[in-house]
């Protein structure tokens, strides 16, 4: 199955009830600008969004811009993003990415896509976190719940992420890109979840492939 084959009306359907089920989607993680937010899409991985908001404020005050994340020792950093998980990783990815950021774009995050996934450790899903929601760039984000949703209603066959990203931007207008995802991860946290997904109460079940396999409309 492609995008390109999904009929247009279904794809509105579904596009109408998110946005009736979720009219004020929008990011969970907390920011105050670009690189705020890239820091704090860095520490999500693997992260719950609400423990990453609970290390970001006190972390802000203490680098308020790309060069004090560059400066600051690689031990210091870890220590202050140890309890979101991962931080070795985590806190090399954001030095080295803050170290480019002042060398190249003077402390800024660019609002590109092609510059943004070229620094350390950035790929395409974080590189659209921040174009979609610090500058309003529209861009499809791929994480686990857009992966995972995407595919149950037909949207997408693909397991590649990048792939399903195309068919998402296929599929989908582009005015709605950046909600349309927030939409989906709200609905694959409440609803949609990964092992035991609440099909019957589901309003999406008419227009779900696999929820209708699953729970099949009785004669």
């Amino acid at each position: 199955m492609s995008a390109l084959h999904i009929s247009p009306d279904r794809v509105k359907s579904i596009l109408n009830m998110l946005d009736e089920l979720y009219p004020d989607a929008q990011c969970s993680l907390d920011f105050g600008d670009p690189l705020q937010l890239l820091v704090a899409t860095i520490l999500s991985a693997q992260c719950t969004d609400e423990r990453v908001n609970k290390v970001t404020p006190a972390l802000f005050r203490k680098f308020p811009a790309a060069k004090a994340f560059a400066e600051v020792s690689i031990e210091e950093l870890e220590e202050d993003i140890r309890s979101t998980g991962f931080y070795h990783n985590k806190a090399k990815a954001i030095k080295e990415t803050c170290r480019v950021l002042v060398e190249r774009y003077g402390g800024e995050v660019p609002p590109d896509l092609d510059a943004m996934v070229e620094l350390p450790g950035i790929g395409r899903k974080t590189a659209n976190v921040v174009l979609g929601n610090a500058f309003q760039i529209p861009g499809i984000v791929v994480d686990t719940h857009v992966a995972r949703l995407s595919a149950r209603l037909g949207l997408t066959d693909k397991k590649d992420r990048d792939k399903i990203e195309q068919d998402l931007m296929e599929a989908v207008p582009r005015q709605k890109w950046i909600q349309f995802c927030h939409q989906l991860i709200q609905h694959g946290r409440r609803i949609c979840i990964a092992r035991k997904p609440k099909c019957p109460i589901c309003p999406l079940l008419p227009f779900c492939d696999y929820g209708m396999k699953e729970h099949p409309p009785k004669a």
